[in-house]
């Protein structure tokens, strides 16, 4: 089909389309996105809005950025792909550089996100058996509720979302699930064979559920106290999209593994990572584990582009400081349309007041004003804007969300 024959259909042709022949796993509101730039898209009719998901934080640094696309162009026109049979020119700068803002000694890249946290479950039960001692086979990683980790057969089996787990047993053993933020539940749950704990510093598909203050700080101690590795899920919550390179900041906290995904690929190619000290990571070897294109030559200089920009602080100031534009623009919502907030820098959950409409509903009525927001659980929303969004843009889009909510 010619460019001219694809401009010439409508939103409308292309949308339907697309349902009839994808598997009805997502419910896409009805835009057909043809071009963005920093915090805008542009669908194929010319219509702008302006991006407040941020492809669930894939796109911390906004559509079309000038440097990651000059780093994906000219690595593009050189080598894109090698497997790890090899290694190519851009695998150390990169494993090195992420490795030193995480302040570990190693880097295991990977594609996804689901990738990643998979990664992560292997690493923690090797560790277990071989430096812990447990029990061959007798394994536990503690998890919480309300948890969202990926959608794998191992990942949504320990998962209490019943979309994400409904039809898709039998499931793995070796999960105990416990309630987000008590830590009291999660030391109960502590016995001779857990090793290791994965959570989220906070839970984005939940709704961007904050734990209570203090509960990773004590995570913390209890699992260095208890012998047990501790994983935090940085995936949506980290590299800048809260006001500091890692959610785990807030509290002074570093885990064991930080899992990473989402933004590490500047929203161009999929790139995903655990990090850790050698004498976790370390307990992989040759053929354990592994990834035809995990760390390809692509990904690394995408990837390094990113950690070099995260790498000034940059960003994270800029994700705090308009985080506190945010925080007071949705507080001022509480009781005008809106039952409840929840802001940790650039990030919001919106529990809409369910005589105003459900949470789909109200991203529909967004839509139809040029912004573009995403549902969870019914009757929440989540506001992710790209962190090169501007104020005035996210002014805007704040104004828009006000008018719904109120009814105007």
């Amino acid at each position: 089909m010619t460019a001219s024959a694809t401009e010439s259909r409508s939103s409308s042709e292309l949308f339907q389309r697309s349902e009839a022949r994808t598997a009805r796993n997502y419910k896409p509101l009805p835009v057909v996105v043809e071009h963005a730039e920093g915090a805008w898209m542009t669908d194929v009719e010319g219509n702008r809005f302006l991006d407040l998901l941020a492809g669930y934080s894939a796109l911390n640094f906004g559509h079309s950025h000038p440097e990651l696309l000059r780093v994906a162009h000219e690595q593009l026109d050189r080598l894109t792909l090698t497997s790890r049979a090899f290694v190519h020119d851009q695998f150390a700068d990169f494993c090195a550089e992420l490795g030193d803002l995480c302040g570990k000694e190693l880097v295991l890249p990977m594609n996804t996100g689901a990738e990643a946290v998979e990664t992560a479950i292997k690493v923690m039960r090797k560790w277990g058996y071989e430096v812990k001692g447990v029990t061959p086979g007798q394994a536990k990683i503690i998890v919480a509720t309300g948890n969202f980790h990926g959608r794998t057969s191992t990942i949504v089996g320990f998962s209490d979302d019943p979309d994400a787990r409904d039809g898709f047993g039998p499931f793995a053993p070796g999960f105990e699930m416990v309630a987000y933020g008590d830590i009291a539940a999660v030391e109960a749950a502590i016995d001779e064979n857990t090793v290791g704990v994965l959570m989220e510093p906070i839970q984005g598909e939940g709704g961007v559920v904050l734990p209570p203050d203090g509960f990773l700080r004590d995570l913390r101690e209890l699992c260095t106290r208890t012998d047990v590795l501790m994983a935090m899920d940085e995936i949506q919550a980290g590299l800048g999209r809260t006001g500091k390179t890692f959610a785990s900041d807030h509290e002074e906290v570093v885990p064991d593994l930080y899992v990473l995904g989402k933004a590490l690929g500047g929203g161009i190619v999929p790139v995903s990572a655990v990090v850790a000290d050698r004498d976790v990571l370390g307990v992989l070897q040759p053929g354990q584990h592994g990834s035809t294109f995990g760390g390809n030559p692509l990904a690394c200089a995408v990837g390094l582009a990113v950690v070099r920009m995260l790498a000034t602080g940059e960003h994270q100031a800029r994700a705090a400081e308009l985080g506190t534009i945010l925080r007071e623009r949705l507080e001022a919502l509480v009781g005008h349309g809106v039952l409840a907030v929840r802001v940790r820098g650039l990030w919001a959950g919106i529990d809409i007041d369910p005589t105003v409409g459900t949470g789909r509903e109200v991203c529909e009525a967004l839509m139809a004003r040029g912004v573009l927001a995403k549902d969870t659980h019914g009757s929440t929303i989540r506001l992710a804007p790209p962190l090169v969004i501007s104020a005035e843009d996210l002014a805007w889009g704040l104004d828009q969300l006000a008018e719904v909510v109120r009814g105007a």
